[in-house]
């Protein structure tokens, strides 16, 4: 096998990294329309990104690559086959069993978690993947984001573990932004897991947007395979916690303090949005119910609750109900229904949500962009 001259430019990697953020894009863009009785019709615009990734790591491994970046290229070819293996699953999942087909789906989604995890690090090698981690409107300022904190400052992507096994069920990931000097205080978005998942692999739902926007993520995991719903006090007891480690650690700003969910972790977040004397000041549950509760402590909770009309989990009407039920209490709260949305987590709500939650979050020039 004849290989090439060794590049020795900045843009050694730079073709395969391209492929993989275009291939992570369209399976963000996937996942956003995701239905499960669609995904025949929907999966067909990712066999191209496939075959050009494919092609990508190909011409990786016939390419000699200096000594000294041999560790980043055994990183970019583990994300790279995460990110095909994950196309592979979603392009060979069953078009008719529904159940099957999901559990085929989220396997195929936690894959390309793993793959941002190793990407993250080593994003200053490309530009591509440096700009999948930003969102448009700060792409420009990259000197401003990645700043070098003080010794004694820990930024950046850090988890939590039960007895050192971060994967652990009531483990927690979190992310500082680069950017943050210690001084400032920041606000603080704390987002919740759906059923079977993990805080390790819902971060990402958020991370982009954290750190273009330099704020606080805590994505915490759940005790159990889902949250604590009939006995709120478990996970709650364990959520507190983990709120008192970040605000012991770094400076978060007690009066920007976000509360979010994805199914049952909006659902959790609800019970939480009405306890007295709550820490978080505003909600944002996405796709999600209102459990048989006292509502008698809604009056003037800040919830804003998003709702897809295609949900086939939790159908609009039952989002629809809660919201009367806590318009009647006097609760602050918009219910935002969104017509081409399913039972799946919508990235692209997320500028709606922190323009909301907090005006000053906004970037400017903010053209939302799926996935």
């Amino acid at each position: 096998m004849n290989t090439e001259t060794i590049d020795s430019s900045q843009n050694h990697f730079d073709h395969i990294c391209q492929e993989i953020s275009k291939s992570l894009e369209a399976i963000y863009a996937f996942q956003r329309r995701f239905l499960p009785f669609e995904i025949a019709s929907l999966r067909k615009d990712l066999l191209s990104f496939k075959e050009s990734l494919k092609k990508a790591t190909h011409e990786l491994k016939r390419k000699a690559t200096p000594i000294d970046q041999n560790e980043t290229k055994d990183i970019i070819e583990t994300a790279a086959n995460l990110v095909l293996q994950t196309l592979e699953i979603i392009l060979t999942a069953s078009a008719s069993d529904f159940q099957n087909t999901m559990i085929q789906v989220m396997k195929a989604f936690r894959k390309i978690c793993r793959a941002q995890e190793n990407l993250y690090i080593i994003r200053s090698f490309s530009i591509h993947l440096n700009q999948f981690f930003l969102e448009p409107p700060v792409y420009n300022q990259l000197d401003s984001l990645d700043l070098t904190p003080g010794q004694k400052i820990q930024t950046g992507l850090i988890h939590e573990g039960v007895e050192d096994n971060y994967y652990a069920r009531g483990a927690m990931s979190m992310y500082v932004p680069e950017s943050y000097d210690g001084v400032t205080p920041l606000p603080l978005v704390v987002c919740l897991h759906g059923g079977f998942g993990h805080g390790r692999d819902f971060i990402w739902a958020w991370l982009r947007e954290a750190r273009s926007r330099k704020f606080i993520l805590l994505s915490p995991t759940s005790l159990d395979t889902t949250w604590s719903l009939l006995n709120p006090k478990l996970d709650g007891t364990s959520l507190y916690k983990m709120l008192d480690h970040v605000k012991s650690n770094w400076r978060v700003d007690p009066n920007r303090i976000l509360l979010t969910g994805i199914s049952d972790g909006g659902t959790f977040a609800l019970l939480y949005s009405l306890q007295q004397n709550s820490p978080f000041t505003a909600f944002a549950p996405i796709a999600s119910t209102l459990p048989p509760m006292d509502i008698s402590n809604a009056k003037n909770k800040r919830i804003l609750w998003t709702h897809g009309a295609l949900d086939w989990m939790f159908p609009v009407d039952i989002a629809k109900g809660a919201y009367e039920m806590l318009k009647m209490a006097d609760a602050d709260i918009t219910l935002r229904v969104v017509d081409d949305l399913s039972h799946t987590y919508p990235r692209d709500e997320n500028d709606g949500i922190l323009k909301w939650f907090d005006p000053g979050l906004a970037l400017p020039n903010h053209n939302t962009v799926n996935g």
